[in-house]
């Protein structure tokens, strides 16, 4: 099992940028493939980036591709999402993930393929 506590949300202008962090705790972190997800008000949960156990292997989603990037640091636990050209439909709860699901160098992309979760960070990007 693994805990995972998200940092780095805030208050940002349109065409800003922020890096989230997500620390994780408990089994070795390279057992695991990790993900970024958003929820905002009224709406679904949706996936945003993912990273594969190994670092080398990431994938998008079309609305962040270009803007966002997803690295991990095995040594230190730590997941990035560094946040660039920030927009106000990018306002949201920022969620970290694990998934024990993928190969050393496959990343996950389903919601359901991730069982451990941080409590989110929010992230609100004003006009």
């Amino acid at each position: 099992q693994v805990q995972l506590v998200e940092s780095g949300g805030g208050l940002v202008q349109a065409e800003g940028s922020l890096r989230l962090s997500c620390t994780a705790s408990g089994r070795p972190f390279s057992t695991y493939a990790m993900g970024w997800f958003r929820q905002a008000p009224g709406k679904e949960r949706e996936f945003e980036a993912a990273i594969s156990r190994s670092g080398g292997s990431t994938f998008y989603a079309p609305s962040v591709k270009g803007r966002f990037t997803i690295s991990r640091d095995n040594a230190k636990n730590t997941v990035y999402l560094q946040m660039n050209s920030l927009k106000p439909e990018d306002t949201a709860v920022y969620y970290c993930a694990a998934s024990a699901k993928t190969g050393y160098t496959s990343t996950a992309v389903r919601r359901d393929d991730y069982a451990y979760w941080g409590q989110g960070t929010q992230v609100t990007v004003s006009t």
